[in-house]
């Protein structure tokens, strides 16, 4: 190798790893997500790091809840919502820098525990059954006043005809991720949760699950959106949810990818 070789590869690695090192030191931004993305966004935030050496910090709980805190003025810089509802209200209040995109489209089913007296089955008809002779005592949704999976999963059980008589015996958890404990755990007999919480190993094992027909219920138009101050990791990361990479681990948790 020449000499001048020599020195332009020396220069382009001190300036790849000038850039790698400023990135980390750069301001972590903070992802407020819902808790359906809990598995899948952990493993799309470890590609991306490892992609561009930006450090991401990710915090989850109900859409609902994030919309409130950031109309208080929350310190998050990337809302990502199962919501796109809570999204407009935000960019209509002038707290984000615009619209934001659609992401993925959530699922959700039935999800009953090992030893549980239910059926996991996606049409509710053992649920139904199981409301009159007595096998159901509790069961778990998230609360549908601000968790986006809960309203779907109340929609669902009204569309079943099941909403008056179940209502007495639901526990609510205040994310879907907090449901999906709930549902699995034995407090329960069962529960209505994500598809992408019930795809992930930890959760699977646990016990069965059953689809529930999406036209049950309105869809899971998942949005997210940049807030006004966002840093450049958080303008990156907006940008690579887009990327094929990051698609293909969000269709392996289940969620449809919306159409360019």
């Amino acid at each position: 190798m020449s000499t001048t070789r020599r020195c332009l590869l020396a220069l382009s690695l001190s300036l790849g790893l000038g850039a790698g090192a400023a990135r980390a030191q750069a301001p972590v931004p903070t992802v407020a997500a819902a808790a359906d993305l809990k598995f899948a966004l952990e493993d799309v935030a470890a590609q991306f790091e490892r992609a561009t050496g930006y450090k991401l910090r990710l915090v989850f709980g109900s859409s609902g809840s994030f919309y409130s805190q950031l109309l208080q003025g929350a310190p998050f810089h990337l809302f990502m919502s199962a919501d796109e509802g809570f999204v407009f209200k935000l960019a209509d209040a002038g707290k984000t820098r615009d619209r934001g995109r659609l992401y993925a489209y959530g699922r959700i089913g039935i999800m009953v525990p090992k030893g549980s007296p239910l059926k996991a089955d996606g049409e509710l008809k053992d649920l139904g059954a199981a409301l009159k002779d007595g096998r159901l005592k509790k069961f778990a949704i998230a609360a549908p006043d601000h968790a986006p999976y809960g309203m779907r999963a109340r929609e669902a059980l009204q569309h079943a005809g099941l909403w008056q008589a179940i209502e007495p015996r639901l526990v609510f958890g205040e994310n879907i991720s907090q449901t999906a404990q709930f549902a699995t755990s034995g407090a329960t007999e069962g529960g209505i949760i994500a598809y992408s919480l019930a795809l992930a190993p930890q959760v699977a094992r646990l016990g069965d699950f059953a689809l529930i027909p999406q036209d049950w219920h309105q869809p899971l138009a998942q949005r997210m959106v940049l807030m006004k101050d966002a840093p450049e990791a958080a303008r990156a990361f907006y940008e690579y949810i887009a990327t094929p990479e990051a698609q293909a681990v969000m269709v392996r948790y289940g969620f449809a990818m919306p159409k360019p």
